[in-house]
């Protein structure tokens, strides 16, 4: 009898890409990965699973290699861990008659303009927008809005390329470097110019049509948006998680979504729940482990369960408040030592705990999702007692950076 395979369209830089593999293999399952370069995801050779060099932006090349693999193994299922891939993923799975996500929906939904247009023929609460593809566009826009505003690439994920912008000076930087050529577009430039929505950000973790929780999350130091510090379930009123469920499911049903595992980024505003934006797919690490850690509900397996057309089960197994924080570095240049690791993931309470870098390694701070050098997640009966505990495992861990050396003038 074949092997029962699940395709991995490329890898994770996110680290979900190797619990996926693992997860897989938990369920009985052979996973594959195709990637345009395998050798940019490191765990791919340390798994001893099976990446296979293949263009992912072509979807005829995807379609002839995942039917010569049809030779060997059963394909049972199709996913990837990137958004950028996700409406191929969709494509595929339509291809090969495999369950997945509407291609359509997810396209349309990537497109940072389109889903906001989408949203507010809706009713959908959100920040006031525009579309600008040039410096005088960008200006226009953040005047018409009022400053502050954030700046964004309308296609894109991660955060990178987003900022906020306080005053004209950061607004023509911040222009000047997605215009300028430091940015990499994967097509012409499109700029969402938003307005600045300010209040406690809020995240609902969906699953198909079910709001399976809400998180709270906190940013570091603008202008930039990195994640910091979350916690899962958030501290709310009932009636302030009705209102962020309600407009969740709103969100969904405008557009076109309902298939699969979804993440719904919010700001608490004067007019209540805002959305800020939708991700039609499961977030990246530290996200699911915090929801495991706090309902013992496995969303990767889970997930894994409905691209292969098997039931999936969101019961609860425990209940608890659970919390992460990132560890950001305050400069750049090169690490001498880490260290604290063993010491903080030996305290009771402390669920994960897990460094991205090594020592020698150098350290470039993006104001985006590869800021962080690790990460740790507590879990306990309450809050105040979770938060506790977190800080305690943090304290245990330090770092040193040497700043890269100052290049003088001739």
């Amino acid at each position: 009898m074949a092997k029962r395979a699940l395709i991995l369209i490329e890898g994770s830089t996110t680290g979900t890409g190797l619990l996926f593999i693992q997860a897989a293999r938990r369920l009985g399952l052979h996973p594959i990965t195709l990637s345009t370069d395998p050798a940019c995801h490191d765990y791919l050779g340390s798994e001893c699973t099976e990446p296979i060099r293949v263009d992912t932006d072509s979807l005829d090349a995807l379609i002839r290699e995942c039917s010569r693999l049809r030779d060997t193994y059963d394909i049972v299922g199709i996913t990837s861990t990137e958004e950028e891939v996700y409406a191929t993923v969709g494509m595929l799975c339509r291809h090969f008659d495999l369950p997945g996500p509407n291609p359509t929906s997810i396209e349309r939904c990537c497109d940072k303009f389109v889903q906001r247009q989408l949203l507010a023929q809706a009713g959908v609460p959100i920040p006031a927008y525009r579309l600008a593809t040039n410096r005088t566009g960008v200006e226009t826009s953040a005047q018409e809005i009022g400053l502050p505003v954030i700046l964004k690439p309308a296609v894109g994920s991660g955060s990178c390329g987003v900022r906020l912008c306080r005053d004209a000076d950061e607004l023509a930087e911040h222009t000047t470097y997605l215009l300028g050529g430091e940015h990499i577009w994967q097509s012409s430039p499109r700029i969402l110019v938003e307005e600045f929505a300010q209040g406690p950000h809020y995240y609902a973790q969906t699953v198909g049509n079910e709001v399976l929780g809400i998180g709270a999350a906190e940013f570091g130091p603008p202008p930039h948006f990195v994640y910091r510090e979350s916690t899962f379930p958030a501290p709310l009123t009932d009636d302030e998680h009705q209102r962020i469920a309600d407009v969740s499911l709103s969100s969904l049903r405008a557009l076109g979504l309902g298939w699969g595992p979804t993440s719904i980024e919010f700001r608490w505003t004067s007019r209540g729940p805002v959305v800020i934006e939708v991700n039609p797919r499961l977030g990246g690490t530290p996200g699911p482990q915090l929801v495991q850690a706090a309902c013992g509900i496995d969303l990767i397996a889970e997930h894994i369960k409905l691209v292969v057309g098997e039931g999936w089960d969101l019961r609860r197994r425990h209940l608890q408040t659970a919390a992460v924080r990132n560890l950001l570095p305050d400069r750049d240049g090169i690490l001498d030592w880490i260290d604290g690791e063993r010491r903080a993931i030996a305290l009771s309470g402390v669920a994960e705990v897990k460094l991205h870098v090594k020592p020698k390694a150098p350290i470039i701070r993006y104001g985006d999702y590869r800021d962080p050098i690790g990460y740790v997640i507590a879990a306990s009966p309450y809050l105040a007692q979770t938060k506790a505990i977190l800080q305690h495992a943090v304290d245990l861990i330090d770092w040193s950076i040497t700043p890269f050396p100052t290049i003088s003038g001739p």
